[in-house]
């Protein structure tokens, strides 16, 4: 991977980090428990679209570990990482039939999967599959967040002229 690369996956990870760390602290403005936008999501999706998916894979681990860690909340990082991977796991190969022009709908299924990652470990964790209960609730919720990140994400990648129409090329490792 070349330093430019390197140094731009390293800035989205920062950029991710920060507004991680910044919702983390503000107060939840949603009454149900656990529920938040996930705007730094919004980094993940632009990635997807922009970068291979290794590289978007590197970006997502490092927020999720040092989330956990700069959050002072390891137990975190159990279901962030649940989640996060799955996630993931669906989006990459969907982000090539979903053209950038709707890639808010792979927004939406990754929040979804990011939801059932999450109430996966929450019942293995807890050993309680009443917390299967709260699962419509998150499912909502999910969808209502990815479009969002995935519409800001949406809007990113044709407002920034640097990276607009920029493609991965062979060239980019």
């Amino acid at each position: 991977m070349k330093a430019k690369r390197l140094t731009e996956l390293a800035l989205l990870s920062t950029i991710a980090l920060t507004i991680f760390m910044i919702e983390q602290k503000t107060p939840n403005p949603f009454p149900i428990p656990g529920v938040k936008l996930g705007l730094a999501n919004i980094v993940t999706v632009y990635a997807l679209y922009r970068y291979r998916a290794k590289e978007v894979f590197l970006l997502v681990i490092t927020r999720v570990i040092l989330g956990a860690v700069f959050g002072g909340n390891l137990m975190a990082l159990l279901y962030s990482a649940a989640g996060s991977l799955l996630c993931l796991g669906g989006m990459i190969p969907l982000h090539r039939l979903i053209p950038e022009r709707i890639l808010w709908a792979s927004s939406v299924l990754g929040a979804v999967l990011h939801n059932i990652g999450q109430i996966t470990v929450a019942v293995l964790v807890m050993r309680n599959a009443g917390m299967l209960m709260y699962f419509p609730f998150l499912l909502v919720s999910g969808c209502c967040a990815g479009a969002f990140t995935g519409l800001c994400a949406q809007l990113l990648l044709h407002r920034n002229p640097y990276m607009a129409g920029k493609a991965c090329s062979q060239s980019d490792t």
